[in-house]
């Protein structure tokens, strides 16, 4: 029988909320308004990958500690647009204040997460833990329409810390009026969600969609959040 939990903490970002699409909806607009092909950058692909790859280095970098968050918004588009030999440091800063505008008010969820949203609401507490941008991450909430199924959002900004580490853990706690025992955490990063969840004593589930081998123990692993139902 699997356990009885009242708490329930989503990730946001790869987890319920489609990033890879949404983040390749926005660039394409800001490749197009900016006429980027006319700077010698003729595959929107190509540019896409660059930005990903930097993107999640850079994001690694923040959650230890080594940059700020004004140097990895900008930074990841100056390196982006140095793959392609624009070295151009203005037009950096002005495709990361135009990005961060669009990419919030993007719509596209992981398929089944509405559905899984509303399967469990009103059965248990659904929360956010997340270590996206406090405005940014609400106004995804917003404009994609599952803001209603969420009692706390927790945030790194909020909390003053971030997955993997435990203080943001103890933090959803407190806000949430919960215990670990009856708390679990849904994600689908391995070594930030599951593996911080697992030190802070609570149990998990891995989503993990394209197989990701790995050597930790989540309490259960899904390649597809309709499974959550057999969970919950």
């Amino acid at each position: 029988m699997p356990k009885s939990y009242k708490h329930l903490f989503f990730d946001l970002d790869h987890t319920l909320w489609d990033f890879d699409k949404n983040s390749a909806a926005s660039l394409k607009t800001l490749y197009d308004e900016y006429n980027l092909k006319d700077r010698g950058i003729l595959d929107f692909d190509a540019l896409f990958k660059a930005y990903t790859y930097h993107n999640d280095r850079l994001w690694e970098r923040y959650r230890k500690g080594f940059i700020k968050r004004d140097e990895l918004r900008w930074k990841r588009m100056w390196l982006m647009l140095l793959d392609f030999k624009v070295a151009d440091t203005s037009l950096a800063h002005e495709l990361s204040i135009a990005y961060l505008e669009i990419l919030p008010t993007q719509t596209l969820l992981v398929p089944h997460a509405k559905e899984i949203l509303e399967h469990c609401k009103g059965r248990y507490d659904i929360h956010l833990i997340t270590n996206g941008f406090e405005t940014t991450q609400r106004l995804k909430l917003q404009y994609s329409g599952i803001a209603r199924y969420f009692n706390m959002l927790i945030t790194s900004e909020r909390s003053n810390s971030m997955k993997p580490h435990p203080d943001i853990f103890a933090y959803a706690l407190k806000a949430a009026n919960a215990v670990a025992e009856e708390s679990i955490m849904i994600g689908d990063a391995i070594d930030v969600d599951i593996l911080g969840a697992i030190n802070a004593g609570w149990d998990t589930v891995y989503y993990n969609p394209f197989g990701v081998k790995h050597n930790r123990k989540p309490t259960y692993e899904i390649t597809h959040l309709e499974e959550l139902m057999r969970i919950f």
